[in-house]
């Protein structure tokens, strides 16, 4: 993997060279709308476009091309990375904007090639590496419901990317190590369950895109699928689930892990973050038999041996005094709903003795939870859902720390201190009111 990360930038840096000397490359950006294709109309059937929402919402399509506040579909929506802010684009089937001059060969061209209907590469920040697993028949169906939507006329604007990724030949070079195209191969000796449930989590439900750790180049590890790392371009941790210490799932019951994925909460374990959104804008709107397919792989993935072992610190006097420190903030603001020994309230404030989301490493997400506030999803199966208010602003970073570090090494739990560098690095992106 080393040496074909440094094959990868020696030819970036060679070919930045030769972009800085003046040679011209082709931008990447948005395809032209260009004239409409001449082939003859396709009539897509009750079935298929019925097939198509359904699954266009369990691929989350509209949480990733809708602003915040923004008509659905009509993208607006922007994605940091160190490569870059790339703005998503306009699915609907405006001719001008969107995707109306678009046919079903084009939108197969993009999630399974990752290329846009010119034929220009696409950058992965549209997770194409997954969705190349999808089968035609469900791309079309996608696409037909797509094509149903009222047109939106909105013109994004264009990403920012920069140099020098913003080169089109770069971009290949990355693609040729990185990219493989695939539609997903059921697995021989596997029940078609649990294929099912493979091909959503592969595929179109495009788990690793978050629950991986990616290089520095932007390229998830192919030999470590799902095993955790920090979301691109936010201070969120997306925990390895295939690890003990973090989300696996080797030892739930499959109905929790049912529980968990359609409503948020389960008696293991609530979703907060990112993870809460994408159960709300789509897991919960499975049918029972994707549900329970996604479970029964989950569950049967190989336990990975963490590399964050979570051993407390050194019991040194400083130690102690921060520690009965964090115990007076913890009572103060924390005991009335999590109890005084971490326990919880079943079914209404989740424990904190024994939670894997309060000892994972990092502690990215236990501080942006104080910071943010604990809030699962809205869902069906969970329409009220109780939440934790924020405490951004009634805590300082100091005592943020304090309070987690003890939370992290009281009633059993052991893991690491939590500074005051990661509480403040952690609040980047939060809007105080």
């Amino acid at each position: 993997m080393k040496r074909r990360i440094a094959v990868v930038i020696a030819l970036l840096v060679g070919l930045a060279g030769l972009a800085a000397m003046g040679t011209s490359f082709t931008l990447i950006g948005a395809s032209p709308p260009g004239k409409a294709a001449n082939a003859p109309k396709t009539i897509f059937t009750e079935q298929s476009l019925s097939r198509g929402a359904y699954l266009a919402r369990a691929g989350n399509c509209m949480g990733c091309h809708t602003a915040q506040s923004g008509s659905a579909y009509a993208g607006g929506r922007s994605l940091s990375t160190p490569f870059g802010t790339f703005i998503t684009t306009n699915i609907t089937p405006d001719k001008e904007t969107g995707i109306g001059h678009w046919s079903e060969e084009d939108f197969w061209k993009a999630l399974h090639e990752g290329k846009s209907r010119d034929g220009r590469p696409l950058y992965p920040a549209f997770p194409y590496t997954e969705y190349t697993k999808i089968t035609r028949e469900d791309s079309d169906s996608i696409f037909a419901h797509l094509q149903t939507l009222a047109p939106v006329a909105q013109r994004n604007p264009p990403s920012q990317i920069k140099f020098p990724y913003n080169y089109q030949l770069l971009l290949s070079v990355w693609r040729a190590v990185y990219f493989k195209p695939g539609v997903y191969q059921p697995e021989p000796g596997k029940s078609a369950e649990w294929n099912r449930g493979a091909y959503l989590v592969q595929g179109l439900g495009h788990c690793n895109a978050c629950h991986a750790e990616r290089n520095p180049l932007g390229a998830t590890a192919g030999d470590d699928a799902l095993g955790g790392g920090q979301i691109m371009g936010s201070n969120w941790y997306a925990p390895s689930l295939t690890s003990r210490v973090e989300a696996g799932f080797t030892h739930w019951r499959i109905d929790e892990i049912i529980q968990l994925l359609t409503t948020g909460v389960s008696p293991q374990a609530t979703t907060s973050g990112p993870m809460a959104e994408v159960v709300m804008e789509s897991l919960q709107h499975l049918t029972k038999e994707d549900a329970r397919a996604m479970a029964v792989y989950l569950q049967s993935l190989p336990e990975s041996n963490s590399l964050a072992v979570n051993n407390g610190p050194a019991m040194t006097e400083q130690v102690q005094a921060w520690f009965r420190q964090g115990a007076t903030i913890y009572e103060k603001y924390c005991q009335d709903c999590h109890g005084a020994s971490g326990q919880g309230a079943p079914g209404v404030y989740p424990p904190l003795a024994g939670n894997r989301s309060v000892t994972m490493t990092p502690p990215i997400n236990a501080i942006r939870s104080v910071l943010n506030g604990g809030y699962p999803p809205a869902t069906m199966g969970n329409p009220r859902p109780y939440g934790m208010p924020p405490f951004a602003q009634t805590l300082h970073d100091g005592e943020v720390a304090l309070v987690l570090s003890y939370i992290r090494n009281a009633w059993g739990n052991h893991a690491s201190l939590v500074t005051t560098a990661q509480v403040d690095k952690s609040r980047e992106g939060i809007t105080l009111k």
